[in-house]
């Protein structure tokens, strides 16, 4: 019945909004009607990756949807009961498959069964988490929360062409609650290095030599790795550190007309400002936790600053959940604490 439904305004926020709200649907089997999708952004609407997220959520629990079309701005969801199998999912262009991984995930946990989803688009996208930072950073945190989730990049794919495929299992898990502190304790860093598919090796070996001065680590420590013609154009510099048993990514996406230089030094100052915190994660990944720490009933992590994106993904959440969620920015602007409990 329309009167049951969970409506929600998407004009505050990104594509993230819907996403959340898909996982959360699926999982406690309440409907939702959101208006205004996206409609901020300079093309509102629902995208090719965004309709792929609503498609596939719609078969993995036999939901009705009405409005998942093309620049849609309004649908409603009335989720069914989830179900284990094989899947395969094709965005269609080289949207972010990692994006639409993420709103499938919560939901097959809780499936009746082990499942396997693979997903064809874009696995280095900007604005999106590369497959790295997935792979290495959010997904051993939501393993140590109990899920078992095993995830492989089958090709490489950047925006425009696309391409990419990647494969994740997963079987039925319960997640429990997750604590993250941070604290001053000392960083390593992992490796460092660059990407390069269908454009000069020489673009990788500029972003690595700005690695290499800013984090003053020696050239030979450092990788420039080149796929050929395979899957380019494409490009993509990546930091991948530790500080106090979390790993952490720190990617920035090559774009056209941007120097090799910025984009390296999009990364370093990422991976700077962490590293010089006494927090636990970055921006992006505080974000991309609250999702599984809320599942799980509980949770608490710290973080450099409150982002929009965490304000309206704590939004959404408690729309679905009965958790609270508590954010609290230091009065110097140099940490903050995203705590969620039971209500």
């Amino acid at each position: 019945m329309d009167q049951d439904l969970i409506l929600i305004d998407g004009t505050q926020g990104g594509g993230q909004v819907l996403r959340t709200a898909l996982s959360l649907s699926m999982i406690t089997g309440r409907a939702f009607r959101m208006t205004g999708i996206r409609g901020k952004r300079s093309r509102p609407g629902l995208l090719r990756q965004h309709l792929t997220a609503v498609r596939a959520a719609t078969e993995i629990c036999g939901a009705e949807s009405l409005g998942a079309e093309l620049n849609s701005t309004t649908i409603k969801f009335h989720p069914g009961s989830i179900k284990a199998g094989e899947y395969s999912f094709a965005i269609g262009t080289a949207g972010s498959t990692m994006l639409v991984l993420q709103t499938l995930l919560p939901a097959l946990l809780r499936a009746d069964g082990p499942s396997t989803v693979r997903i064809t688009g874009g696995t280095h996208n900007p604005a999106a988490p590369p497959f790295e930072f997935i792979q290495h950073a959010w997904l051993p945190l939501v393993r140590r929360m109990g899920a078992q989730v095993e995830l492989t990049l089958l090709n490489h794919g950047f925006v425009p062409g696309g391409g990419g495929l990647v494969e994740a299992t997963v079987e039925p898990s319960i997640l429990k609650p997750l604590e993250l502190d941070g604290g001053m304790d000392p960083v390593t860093i992992v490796s460092a290095g660059a990407l390069v598919s269908a454009i000069p090796v020489s673009i990788g070996n500029r972003e690595v030599d700005r690695l290499s001065a800013r984090l003053k680590i020696g050239r030979h420590d450092l990788f420039v790795t080149d796929l050929g013609d395979q899957a380019g154009p494409g490009n993509v510099v990546s930091i991948t550190a530790m500080k106090a048993g979390v790993t952490e990514v720190f990617a920035s996406i090559g774009q056209e007309r941007v120097r090799a230089e910025q984009v390296a030094d999009v990364a370093v100052d990422e991976f700077t400002e962490w590293a010089h915190s006494n927090t636990a994660v970055g921006n992006h990944l505080a974000d991309q936790l609250m999702l599984p720490m809320a599942i799980a009933g509980a949770g608490k992590l710290t973080t450099v600053r409150l982002s929009n994106h965490i304000r309206t993904n704590a939004a959404v959440i408690q729309q679905f959940l009965d958790v609270e969620v508590c954010l609290a920015q230091s009065s110097d602007q140099g940490s903050a604490v995203v705590e969620l409990h039971a209500r």
